[in-house]
């Protein structure tokens, strides 16, 4: 099942309202999509509103709004070794604020700060339920879904600063988008990224040095997850340089494609 969050275009009763919904379709064919509302908020219920949308009347927002955003460093070994680094002993992990998420409709704004924007494609799991010291064998318990990411990094600040909160923690770093896919296989799923349609980078999920399971219990040995909370799994190699006016498109196996505009920051 693929959930959406989205307002509402002008020329409609409801313009304006945000919502969730259920995206029924082929992505391929967006002419196809349509976006059945849920009376509420999906983590607790699906119950239908009775309220239908076409794609083209609706704009679609970030999938969920985190409280928080959990992102791993270097679980591909191929990523660590382009960036002359070695694959860390225990899960490298950091925090995006929840200012820094945007959705698939919404711009990249090019820090003032940095001359070396980097995109960084991910798989990004959205918790479900809440979960303190999650068992491996239990993570898929807390497990809502699955959505695409764009770890966006300011390469040059993460390098001069040597901490990662203004490199990678900038507003609109975290695009997530385009909606949550509940019913999905994440073990070995292709992630590419793609700039003004040049393929830049090209994994699998296979290919992490710790799975999902193995991230989830870790991180939640130090911090209760609350449902909604977002786990940024970690990049394949080929991440490289945006330039304001590129289009960066990031596509998941089994999920969608998210893309943003980079923009000069107003």
């Amino acid at each position: 099942m693929r959930i959406a969050r989205f307002s509402v275009r002008e020329g409609s009763p409801a313009a304006g309202s945000v919502s969730f919904g259920v995206v029924e379709g082929d992505p391929a064919q967006p002419e196809t999509l349509v976006v059945h509302a849920l009376a509420g908020h999906p983590i607790v219920s699906l119950q239908l509103s009775g309220e239908s949308y076409r794609m083209q009347d609706i704009r679609l927002l970030s999938p969920i709004l985190p409280n928080k955003v959990v992102a791993v460093g270097r679980n591909y070994a191929a990523h660590a070794a382009e960036l002359g680094h070695e694959v860390p002993d225990v899960p490298l992990t950091f925090f995006k604020p929840s200012t820094s998420v945007i959705g698939p409709t919404e711009a990249i704004a090019y820090p003032p700060f940095s001359s070396d924007v980097q995109h960084e494609a991910e798989l990004a799991v959205v918790i479900g339920r809440m979960g303190r010291e999650v068992p491996v064998d239990r993570v898929n318990e807390v497990i809502f879904g699955y959505t695409c990411a764009n770890d966006v990094t300011a390469r040059d600040v993460q390098q001069r600063e040597g901490q990662w909160a203004r490199a990678k923690g900038f507003d609109t770093a975290c695009p997530l988008g385009p909606w949550i896919e509940t019913d999905l296989d994440p073990s070995d799923l292709a992630i590419t990224c793609t700039v003004n349609g040049e393929l830049r980078q090209t994994g699998r999920t296979s290919l992490m040095v710790r799975s999902i399971a193995e991230l989830i219990a870790h991180i939640s040995e130090a911090m209760t997850l609350l449902p909604g909370d977002v786990i940024l799994t970690g990049t394949p190699a080929g991440v490289g340089p945006i330039e304001i006016g590129d289009e960066v498109a990031v596509t998941v196996e089994g999920i969608g494609t998210l893309s943003n505009k980079v923009v000069k920051r107003g």
